[in-house]
């Protein structure tokens, strides 16, 4: 994004260290239905800050689409990752042969070096591009919701010093393809697990920077109502923290880097 000092008071971008967005609505290509799915407006404030059109956005947890609805939007040019093929079947429906942008959704594992690889290395010579120019990652917070049954899913990851390390070799096979000095975001928030809060957020933090060689630029609390979680379980989930000496977890994390 070019800031000057003519245009910066038209820029709308949320530029504050809180991020108070409320409950999404469900509207155009975007469904409320997908467990973990993320508000449009942190995809879209990400995006129009750290890429201008026509650059490329690399999603390497596509879920339910988000980010790709808004890069087809912002007319910039995607990749998308996920393990699950059901979602992805379901994403490629929602999409237009004339959608205005260059994108390609991958059925993959990305910590898979060979085969991420090789998949990107193929959408960016059709593109035309040396590399990506953004780097979005919303992975599933640890084992709380059950993707899909393979056991590379890294939500069938039951071990917390196994998960990071898979999340770190997925992150860093995909700053490899990341443009120098352009940026990361990664979307994650904490776990309460038997009655101890895991900061899964802060853990993760540590690893990309020790790990991918980035340094951090931001930490951004948001709020994260609406958030689809599983059905019925909200009321249940605030009986048993009023029961408990815990709190309910309403917030979750966007954390930028920049890669050194």
């Amino acid at each position: 994004m070019k800031v000057d000092k003519d245009n910066w008071r038209d820029i709308d971008i949320n530029i504050d260290s809180l991020w108070l967005i409320g409950p999404g609505a469900e509207d155009g290509k975007r469904e409320n239905y997908y467990p973990g799915n993320f508000e449009p407006r942190v995809p879209d404030h990400l995006i129009r800050r750290y890429t201008e059109e026509g650059e490329v956005v690399m999603d390497m947890f596509m879920g339910s689409g988000t980010a790709l609805f808004e890069c087809e939007r912002l007319k910039r040019n995607y990749i998308g990752f996920d393990i699950n093929g059901d979602i992805i079947k379901r994403v490629k429906e929602k999409m237009r042969d004339d959608a205005g942008i260059y994108y390609f959704i991958n059925e993959c594992d990305v910590n898979d070096l060979q085969a991420f690889h090789s998949i990107t290395d193929d959408n960016l010579r059709s593109m035309g591009a040396p590399c990506i120019d953004f780097l979005l990652i919303h992975p599933p917070y640890w084992n709380i919701i059950k993707y899909t049954d393979k056991p590379k899913d890294l939500s069938n990851i039951g071990n917390l010093k196994q998960f990071i390390r898979v999340f770190t070799s997925c992150v860093q096979n995909g700053i490899m393809c990341l443009r120098r000095k352009r940026y990361l975001a990664l979307v994650i928030g904490d776990v309460n697990r038997k009655g101890e809060v895991i900061p899964l957020g802060f853990f993760l933090m540590y690893a990309i920077i020790k790990y991918c060689r980035c340094k951090l630029k931001g930490i951004v609390v948001k709020d994260i109502a609406g958030n689809k979680g599983k059905p019925g379980v909200e009321a249940l989930w605030r009986y048993r923290t009023l029961k408990s000496d815990t709190f309910l977890l309403k917030h979750e994390y966007i954390m930028v880097f920049q890669k050194d």
